[in-house]
C-alpha cells in the first residue's frame, strides 16, 4: 500500500510538473515562461537502482537528510535567489512527495570546482553529515577548462567509497546541456565517462544533459528558455523543472526500496 500511494505521488509530481513550475515564478516571468512545460518521459529520468536506504526511512516516518554537493549549479549560479536553486526547490518537492517525513536538503555546491575540489570537502559536507541520500553534480567545470579526467573515473570512485561508508544512497548528477558546455568538443564524452562509471559502481545517475538536451532538440524551446544570458548556468525555470524531476525520480526510486525491502522480508514458501 505505501509503495502504490509513493509512487502515485512521484507520477504526479511529473504530471503537474508545468502548471507549480509557471506557479513558482514571479508575476514578472510567468508571461516568458508559460508555454513552456516540465513533461518529462518517465523512462528519462527513472533511476536505475532503487534507494533502498532512503525508502526504509520514509516508510518510517524518520527524518530525512540530503546532501547536495557539487559546483555552481548546486550552488545556483543564474537563479535569481537562493529559494530558486534546484536543492531549495527540491526541498519543497519533497516535503510534497513525503508529508509524514521531516526533510532537510542541505547545498553543498562551490563555484567553479572540479571532483577533486569536491572530496576535499566529503568529510565534512559527507561524512560528518550522515546523510541518507547524496546528489553529487559534477564533470561540468572539467569540460569547459578543457580539463578532461585522466584517471579513467578513479577520483569518481573515490567519493562514491566515501559516500558508501556512510551508508547513504547516491545519485550521481552530470553535466547541463548548454551552449558554453556543447561547445566543447569533449562534453559527450564526459556525460559518458560519468555514465560508464554509474553503471561499473551501480549507482544511480541522474541524466540532466539528456534531459535538458530534449527541452532544446524535441520540445524546441530556445536556450534562453532554460539557460541563464551567460550561456552556461540555469535559471529559475529550469531550476524548478530539475527539482521537480529529481523530486520525482527519488520518489519512485524509494518506493522500489521500500518493495524491495518488504518482499525480502516476506517468509519464502517451499513448494510441497
Amino acid at each position: 500500500m505505501l509503495g502504490t500511494v509513493l509512487a502515485d505521488r512521484a507520477m504526479k509530481g511529473v504530471a503537474v510538473a508545468a502548471l507549480l513550475g509557471t506557479m513558482a515564478l514571479p508575476l514578472s516571468a510567468r508571461a516568458e515562461t508559460a508555454a513552456l512545460s516540465c513533461d518529462t518521459p518517465l523512462d528519462l529520468i527513472r533511476l536505475s537502482n532503487p534507494l533502498s536506504h532512503l525508502g526504509q526511512k520514509l516508510a518510517t516516518g524518520a527524518p530525512i537528510t540530503v546532501v547536495a554537493i557539487g559546483s555552481s549549479s548546486t550552488a545556483g549560479a543564474g537563479a535569481s535567489s537562493p529559494a530558486m536553486t534546484y536543492p531549495s526547490q527540491l526541498t519543497l518537492e519533497l516535503k510534497k512527495h513525503f508529508p509524514r517525513n521531516a526533510i532537510t536538503v542541505l547545498n553543498y555546491g562551490v563555484n567553479g570546482e572540479e571532483v577533486a575540489d569536491m572530496l576535499k570537502r566529503f568529510d565534512q559536507a559527507v561524512v560528518a553529515t550522515k546523510p541518507d541520500l547524496v546528489l553529487w553534480q559534477l564533470g561540468t567545470n572539467s569540460v569547459i577548462r578543457d580539463q578532461m579526467f585522466t584517471d579513467h573515473g578513479a577520483a569518481i570512485r573515490d567519493g562514491l567509497s566515501k559516500i558508501r561508508a556512510v551508508g547513504a544512497d547516491i545519485v550521481l548528477i552530470d553535466p547541463q546541456f548548454a551552449p558554453k558546455v556543447i561547445a566543447k568538443p569533449q562534453a559527450e564524452h564526459m556525460v559518458e565517462l560519468i555514465a560508464a562509471t554509474a553503471k561499473a559502481e551501480d549507482v544511480d545517475l541522474f541524466r540532466r544533459f539528456d534531459v535538458m538536451k530534449r527541452w532544446r532538440e524535441t520540445d524546441h524551446m530556445a536556450f534562453e528558455s532554460f539557460v541563464s544570458p551567460d550561456g552556461l548556468h540555469m535559471n529559475d525555470w529550469s531550476y524548478g523543472c530539475l527539482a521537480k524531476l529529481i523530486g520525482a525520480s527519488i520518489a519512485e526510486a524509494a518506493t522500489r526500496g521500500v518493495a524491495s525491502a518488504s518482499a525480502s522480508a516476506q517468509p519464502r514458501r517451499v513448494a510441497p
